[in-house]
């Protein structure tokens, strides 16, 4: 079969590798029909990633259709059953999993790292994913590419259930992208007040707003952002700010820009060892109160999915272009631009 496999050192490859089967490790084999391209993955196409063994296959936002199982699945996930799976796989023994905190597990294997992905005509599916849940049914659906949004969604989903986003609050988004652009979309369905999406990038804030006409677009490139918050917010500053981009100095100005007794999502991890940005006099005297978000469990994998399934954040907006799994690096060295939304690949030969 056809696979887009990680070469330590050099740009990951399209190559043939050998059909998975059922066997110790995995518990089904399904077809692929989507899989989208990632933050994380342009990251490990840009820079490599020292987690990921030689020859892996990547991918992990992932939907296909069971063509093998083994009897102990068969009778809740039958042949043929269209699923999508949360792929941030727990130990189920630890404390943090136990807890139902499966994303926080000391001993986390991931699809597309520890686990061969879905950049791929075929896939394996371990029997650990059936045994935490992590494997889940999709609605009937006439594309069920959109689906392949779930698991981004879920990340959304995840770094918003710290934030608690009242009905009336502002909330400040800086970075527009698919994860900027899912946290307007659940920020706008949970009836904020001011939802500000910013970028230095003046196209990208147009086409957030194209997709989401309630927002207010800011172009940090040409408009001073501070000036644009207060007088948004009647000098109050946000009372949400999500950081949905990988900048230490949108972290250390998204901080400037709380209202006193405010929220920050540092959702955008930091490359390497990269530190201090976080002003502690700030968090002490406004009373401020500083999240992370790592991953999903497959419960908000699930909510993900239905969100997109009712229609609550409009996934078929977000894909900006479909390619094949044969064009997938020209798929790759597109996204590694940052002008589009969201890349997915698909295992037909048209895309």
């Amino acid at each position: 079969m056809l696979a887009y496999c990680y070469r330590n050192g050099k740009k990951p490859a399209l190559e043939e590798k050998q059909l998975p089967d059922l066997g110790k490790i995995y518990q089904a084999v399904i077809r692929v029909h989507a899989c989208s391209i990632c933050g994380t993955d342009i990251r490990t196409y840009r820079f490599g990633n020292s987690k990921i063994k030689e020859g892996t296959i990547l991918g992990h936002e992932i939907v296909g259709q069971i063509e093998k199982i083994s009897e102990k699945w068969k009778e809740a996930f039958p042949i043929g059953s269209r699923i999508a799976l949360a792929p941030a796989i727990g130990c189920g023994k630890c404390y943090s999993c136990r807890k139902g905190y499966t994303n926080m597990c000391g001993d986390l294997k991931t699809i597309g790292f520890e686990y061969d992905g879905g950049f791929a005509e075929y896939m394996g599916i371990p029997g650990e994913a059936f045994e935490r849940g992590n494997v889940y049914r999709l609605p009937v659906s006439e594309d069920d590419t959109i689906y392949t949004l779930s698991e981004p969604l879920a990340c959304v989903i995840n770094a918003q259930s710290y934030l608690r986003i009242q009905e009336g609050e502002d909330v400040l988004i800086i970075g527009s992208g698919i994860i900027g652009s899912m946290h307007a979309s659940l920020s706008l369905y949970k009836k904020a007040g001011q939802v500000m999406v910013a970028d230095v990038s003046e196209g990208r804030v147009e086409e957030v707003k194209k997709n989401l006409p309630e927002i207010t677009g800011i172009c940090s490139g040409t408009e001073n952002l501070k000036d644009r918050v207060m007088e948004l917010t009647g000098g109050k500053g946000a009372d949400v700010v999500i950081v949905a981009c990988s900048v230490g100095k949108a972290q250390e100005e998204g901080m400037e820009l709380l209202a006193r007794r405010g929220r920050i999502s540092l959702f955008g991890g930091l490359p390497g060892e990269t530190k201090g940005f976080i002003d502690s006099n700030l968090i002490h005297y406004k009373e401020l109160s500083v999240y992370g978000v790592h991953a999903s469990t497959p419960e908000q994998n699930k909510k993900a999915m239905e969100y997109i399934r009712d229609g609550i954040v409009d996934a078929k907006k977000m894909i900006s272009a479909v390619y094949p799994l044969k064009e997938i690096e020209h798929a790759f060295a597109d996204a590694d631009k940052g002008q589009m939304m969201k890349a997915v690949i698909t295992m037909s030969q048209e895309g």
